[in-house]
């Protein structure tokens, strides 16, 4: 595999053995369908307010479209804003570490790595574009905190690449 543009960012003796791109489709889900509904529901209500505002005159129903746009938001990013991530995603996997590189146009170019040692577990989820799991990362919000999965998803050859993940976990031991 070529090394251009990789100089100063592997160790001595890492070596690229894969290089990929997910698939960039919309994909449904029941999380997706949630949030479809959560914003919509969100977005009605702040209608019928501003309904009933504008009927007592005045230009007050207008605070509604804050909220009004903000539930289309939430809508549009539930359906959208996983297939924008991985049509601006693209995946490396070293004979050490696995590398997910991002582009986007707010953020800019972000490029994380993961080491790929014994302790490292591996979920395959096999299907006709897989998905492969190495990393897990705690996101802190205003009510707690969850945990995200990390990885491959949406990939070609899915189960190629998984053989090649134990493959370097075999080595690691």
């Amino acid at each position: 595999m070529s090394k251009s543009g990789w100089d100063g960012i592997l160790d001595p003796g890492e070596e690229i053995i894969w290089q990929g791109r997910p698939d960039g489709k919309i994909v449904m889900g029941i999380a997706n369908i949630i949030g479809v509904i959560f914003g919509m529901f969100f977005a009605g209500v702040a209608l019928i307010w501003m309904v009933a505002a504008a009927s007592s005159g005045g230009l007050f129903w207008m605070f509604g479209m804050i909220h009004f746009t903000v539930g289309l938001g939430i809508a549009f990013a539930a359906v959208y804003m996983g297939a924008y991530k991985r049509r601006n995603s693209w995946y490396t996997l070293t004979n050490r570490r696995a590398f997910i590189a991002y582009h986007f146009s707010v953020v800019g170019k972000q490029l994380k790595s993961y080491p790929i040692n014994e302790g490292t577990v591996l979920d395959f989820q096999d299907d006709e574009l897989a998905s492969i799991f190495f990393a897990t990362e705690r996101r802190i919000t205003r009510k707690g905190s969850h945990t995200i999965k990390i990885g491959f998803e949406r990939i070609a050859n899915g189960r190629a690449v998984y053989a090649k993940f134990r493959e370097i976990k075999r080595n690691a031991a």
